[in-house]
């Protein structure tokens, strides 16, 4: 009887381990980062277009790996130097593995119409590649958010110790990461492709004078149109019929659209969902720019803790999800957006201090509600206060960048003050930066933290400074920089 009982025991529990699922994942998409993306084995791409072929495929329910290199693919160093980052290709971000064609357990791939739910199993950093690094463009290359504020290129660079990284760059803070893909989206359908290059190509031929916003902020250009120059079309040969063909109208990976993309959502983390809307048969899926921290806002550009990074993820297909979960909000049944499911892994900080931002501009003019305006207030004044502490206001424009500060619109009700706020982890730093009695530290009790490595400025667009720090309200940034 204890013989043939356990036998029985025996073949079910063989069977139930037979029918689990591997505990390993399937490494479908691999990359080196001491190579080139033109090097690499299975080829990347850097634009979106429906006829970039698939260069894998999985099965709905399957555990797959897929490994990234950086958003700009290797071209800064670890070094003390910004002149990478002034003489970045950013017509060449971002570098994304894929496409991957996802199929259901019949071989039936995924149809335009239906909803792509997107599982992050688990991510970091590559083995071997634990460091990234933070920059601000040059104001000639592009610039960032507060490029008027600070045209020149800066840099950090970030050093992975498991959950916790810290900077030789920007010493005194220490914190968590919160790794994610800024970058991750289903392939557009040529008509979605056609509405894009038509309403962002609009933005240009009006120009920076048709809207007020662009007095306030300064990236440029307004759009990043389609361009053959710097374009990875995966496994497309360059200089062929159909790579000029697709080159000349694929779109830009700078801004994420309808099918996700470049959203830069720093809690799609370990455990998260992405409900991606579904264009073209087999979904196409795409992912790169890996994060192991970021701000709310990325406000230098490259305001990540930028890195090669690895995703675990699981995919289902849930037919005809767009009509049944997303509502359409314009013109076509195309104009949807994703919707994500915020993983329970997070770091969790107690005590905070919050900036507040109000839709008034340096030169004091009101805006209507403008959200913009009043985040890039607050910003500006979470930089100015954390400089009082030793650091450079370039060393705080990195920092708030890419530690784990949560910036939100307050309110967007209140005629005419849009509300804004910004929030650091006091926890972050190796001193207490609240506001005491006596005032910030002075003399003895001021530590120095050295600065971020910059370069000089060497266009001629004016810089806006404080009118109460100075009156004059523009000057030009001198041409080098102590």
């Amino acid at each position: 009887f204890f013989y043939h009982s356990s036998l029985l025991s025996f073949i079910r529990l063989r069977a139930l381990y037979s029918a689990m699922p591997p505990r390993t994942p399937r490494l479908v998409i691999s990359v080196d980062p001491s190579k080139k993306p033109w090097e690499q084995e299975k080829p990347l791409h850097n634009r979106w277009h429906p006829d970039i072929p698939a260069v894998a495929e999985v099965e709905e329910g399957e555990f797959f790996r897929v490994e990234m290199v950086d958003c700009l693919g290797g071209e800064i160093h670890d070094d003390d130097s910004a002149e990478d980052i002034k003489h970045a290709n950013f017509l060449a971000v971002h570098y994304l593995s894929g496409p991957v064609r996802i199929v259901d357990s019949k071989g039936v791939p995924a149809k335009p119409g239906d909803l792509l739910v997107v599982e992050i199993c688990n991510l970091g950093p590559l083995p071997g590649h634990e460091w990234g690094f933070t920059g601000s463009p040059d104001r000639e290359n592009g610039g960032s958010f507060l490029t008027d504020h600070f045209p020149y290129a800066t840099k950090a660079i970030w050093y992975m110790e498991g959950i916790y990284t810290y900077s030789r760059h920007i010493p005194g803070v220490r914190f968590p990461g919160l790794v994610h893909p800024g970058l991750i989206g289903t392939a557009p359908s040529k008509e979605l492709l056609d509405i894009w290059n038509e309403r962002e190509r609009d933005i240009v031929e009006r120009g920076s004078a048709a809207f007020t916003l662009s007095e306030v902020l300064h990236t440029r250009p307004l759009a990043a149109l389609p361009t053959k120059m710097s374009a990875m079309l995966g496994m497309i040969q360059m200089g062929s019929p159909q790579w000029e063909k697709i080159a000349a109208e694929a779109a830009r990976t700078v801004p994420g659209r309808e099918n996700g993309g470049n959203c830069d959502i720093k809690n799609l983390s370990r455990g998260s969902k992405a409900y991606f809307p579904v264009f073209v048969e087999g979904a196409n899926l795409s992912m790169g720019d890996m994060h192991f921290s970021q701000g709310d806002g990325e406000i230098a550009f490259c305001g990540a803790i930028e890195m090669s990074g690895f995703l675990e993820l699981k995919c289902q297909i849930l037919r005809s999800g767009m009509e049944k979960f997303l509502s359409p909000m314009g013109p076509s049944k195309l104009h949807v957006n994703p919707i994500f499911e915020i993983g329970p892994v997070e770091p969790h900080f107690s005590e905070w201090l919050v900036f507040e931002g109000v839709s008034v501009d340096e030169k004091g003019r009101q805006h209507y509600l403008d959200a913009s305006v009043a985040f890039k207030r607050a910003v500006l004044n979470a930089i100015d206060y954390i400089s009082k502490f030793g650091y450079t206001k370039e060393q705080a424009y990195l920092l708030l960048s890419c530690c784990p500060c949560e910036g939100r619109v307050s309110s967007i009700v209140d005629t005419p003050n849009a509300c804004a706020t910004f929030a650091i982890p006091v926890a972050i730093f190796d001193q207490d930066i609240r506001p005491k009695r006596d005032g910030p530290p002075v003399g003895p009790n001021l530590i120095k933290r050295g600065d971020v490595p910059k370069c000089t400025y060497d266009g001629s667009i004016p810089r806006t400074v404080n009118l109460a720090q100075s009156q004059v309200l523009v000057e030009h940034v001198p041409t080098s920089l102590s």
